[in-house]
C-alpha cells in the first residue's frame, strides 16, 4: 500500500473517531439538560394551599378510601387516624358521593374514645374525577347554646306562669269576698307579695340578659367595696330582722375593686340575701373582705342549711334550686347565682363556693383591686353587733 493510500485511510479514521465523538457529546448534553419527568401529586398544589388555611375541618380520600389530605381541624376534631376515616357515618357520606357524583350534606353525631361526642354539619363534594372533597364545621357549641336558649324560655315561662296565676286566683277571689273586709284585706296582701315577686322576676331575667354575653366592661371605674357591703346588709335588713338573723361586717376596709358598681352591688345583694333567706333563725350571716394578689375577695359566709355535694356544680345554673320545696318560702326566683356568676366573668374575677350540709355555706366573690393611691393599706373593720 503505497504512501498516499495509507494517508487517506488515516484522515478517514480521524474524521470518523471525530465524528463519534462529537455525536457522543451531542447525545450526552442532550441527556444532560433534559427535564426528568416527576409524577403528579394526587392533590393539586392549589387544592392543598387552600386546605391549609381553612379553619373547618376538611379531608380528601382518593378512590380506595385513603386520606389524602387533611387540615389540622380535622385531626383535632378526630375525623382522621393516620390514612383512614374514623367516622363511619362519614365514610357512608363519601361513598354515596362517589357513586353517583351529587353533592350531599347533613348533620352527624361524632364519638370519640377520649372526650363527649361532637355535633358536625358535613358536606361531601365530588373533586375531580378520582378524589373526594368533605368539609365539616363543628357545631357543638351552637347546639348547646340553642339548648340552653329552649331551657331558659321554658324555665322563664313556668317561673312567670307561677305569680301570674296566683294573682289571677286572689283577684277573682277579691271579687267573690267583696262583703267581707277581712277576706278582701288579706287576699291583697297576697296579690302584693306575689307581684313582688313577679317584679323581682322580671328585674332579673332583664340583668341576665345584659350580662350572659361575659363580655368586658366598656368603662370600668373605682368601685368601694364597703358601700357595696353596706347597701348589700342594708337591702336585707328587713328579711334578717324577721328571722333575728345578726348580718357583721369585717375583714379590710378601704378596699376598692375595679368594675361596674351597679353590678358589683347587685352581686354582692344577692349573695347576702341567699344567705339570710337559706339561714336558720337566729343564726348570723358575715361578710368579710381581703386583699390578695392583686385581687379582693368578698366572702359571704352563713349557718344554713348547707349544699349537697352533688349540687356544688349545679348551684350557678338558671333557675335551679337546691331546695326546690323552700322556694315559695324563701322567695327567690333561682337566677341570683346565676347573675353572681356573670358578674365575676364580666370582671374577670371568679365566685367560688365552699358549703357542708347543715354547717352552711361559704361564697366567696374575687374581683380585680384597684389601688387608689400607692402603697395604702387597710384597717380592720368592726364587727357590728
Amino acid at each position: 500500500m503505497d504512501s498516499t493510500t495509507q494517508a487517506f485511510l488515516a484522515a478517514l479514521l480521524g474524521a470518523v473517531v471525530a465524528g463519534a465523538a462529537v455525536l457522543a457529546w451531542a447525545m450526552s448534553e442532550r441527556s444532560r439538560q433534559r427535564i426528568p419527568e416527576v409524577e403528579p401529586p394526587k392533590v393539586p398544589s392549589e387544592v392543598a394551599a387552600v386546605l391549609s388555611v381553612l379553619r373547618s375541618s376538611a379531608v380528601v380520600v382518593d378512590e380506595d378510601d385513603t386520606v389524602l389530605k387533611a387540615s389540622a381541624p380535622a385531626y383535632a376534631l378526630g375525623l382522621v387516624r393516620g390514612t383512614s376515616l374514623v367516622s363511619p357515618e362519614l365514610s357512608d357520606l363519601v361513598h354515596g358521593v362517589r357513586r353517583d357524583g351529587q353533592i350531599r350534606e347533613t348533620e352527624l353525631v361524632i364519638s370519640r374514645a377520649n372526650g363527649a361526642s361532637r355535633h358536625v354539619t358535613a358536606r361531601v363534594a365530588p373533586l375531580g374525577t378520582h378524589l373526594t372533597l368533605a368539609l365539616v364545621e363543628d357545631r357543638t357549641r351552637e347546639r348547646r347554646v340553642e339548648a340552653v336558649r329552649r331551657d331558659f324560655v321554658a324555665n322563664v315561662s313556668h317561673e312567670l306562669k307561677t305569680p301570674v296565676g296566683a294573682i289571677r286566683v286572689l283577684a277573682d277571689a277579691v271579687t267573690e269576698a267583696s262583703d267581707d273586709p277581712e277576706a278582701v284585706r288579706r287576699f291583697s296582701n297576697r296579690m302584693i307579695t306575689e307581684s313582688e315577686r313577679l317584679t323581682e322576676l322580671v328585674q332579673q331575667i332583664i340583668e341576665l340578659s345584659r350580662l350572659q354575653g361575659d363580655e368586658p366592661l366598656e368603662a370600668p371605674v373605682a368601685v368601694d367595696v364597703d358601700k357595696v357591703i353596706a347597701s348589700a346588709i342594708d337591702s336585707s335588713t328587713v328579711d334578717a330582722d324577721a328571722k333575728s338573723i345578726n348580718v357583721v361586717s369585717a375583714g379590710t376596709a378601704g378596699l376598692h375593686v375595679f368594675g361596674n358598681e351597679e353590678q358589683v352591688s347587685t352581686a354582692v345583694t344577692n349573695l347576702v340575701s341567699n344567705a339570710v333567706a337559706y339561714s336558720d333563725p337566729g343564726s348570723t350571716v358575715t361578710v368579710s373582705t381581703r386583699a390578695t394578689d392583686g385581687s379582693v375577695e368578698i366572702s359571704v359566709v352563713d349557718q344554713g342549711i348547707g349544699i349537697p355535694s352533688t349540687e356544688i356544680d349545679r348551684i350557678f345554673e338558671r333557675f335551679y334550686r337546691v331546695d326546690p320545696a323552700r322556694h315559695r318560702s324563701t322567695g327567690g326566683t333561682g337566677l341570683g347565682l346565676s347573675i353572681v356568676k356573670h358578674v365575676a366573668a364580666t370582671h374577670g374575677g371568679e365566685v367560688k363556693v365552699w358549703s357542708q350540709e347543715g354547717q352552711g355555706s361559704t361564697f366567696t366573690l374575687t374581683l380585680p383591686q384597684h389601688l387608689p393611691t400607692a402603697g395604702q393599706s387597710g384597717t380592720s373593720k368592726e364587727e357590728r353587733p
